[in-house]
């Protein structure tokens, strides 16, 4: 797995953060679906992730074509950044949350 960079402002939770690939210069932005308000923009990519009592949507930020595998190991290694071991990624979001 590669490393990639991830950014986390002063004024964010832990979990909204953004995940930088230096390779592809692919963004994928992390949002609590709890703590912070998340609106689908048009053309792109989305995946949600649950672990435990966490969830949380990741959305591209600059989507031009990427390989679906870049995304979801970006998200991964978020993941484990995060400790959440146990995570699940989903395409659509959990049932729980519609």
């Amino acid at each position: 797995m590669s490393n990639y960079l991830i950014s986390i402002s002063k004024n964010e939770t832990l979990t909204d953060g953004v995940i930088h690939d230096p390779g592809s210069k692919l963004k994928v932005k992390a949002f609590d679906l709890i703590k912070s308000r998340f609106k689908p923009r048009k053309g792109e990519m989305r995946f949600f992730v649950t672990a435990g009592d966490e969830t949380l949507a990741f959305e591209t930020q600059g989507y031009n074509k990427h390989r679906q595998l870049l995304v979801l190991q970006m998200i991964a290694y978020y993941c484990i950044y995060l400790g959440l071991i146990e995570a699940q990624i989903h395409s659509s979001l959990p049932v729980h949350f519609s």
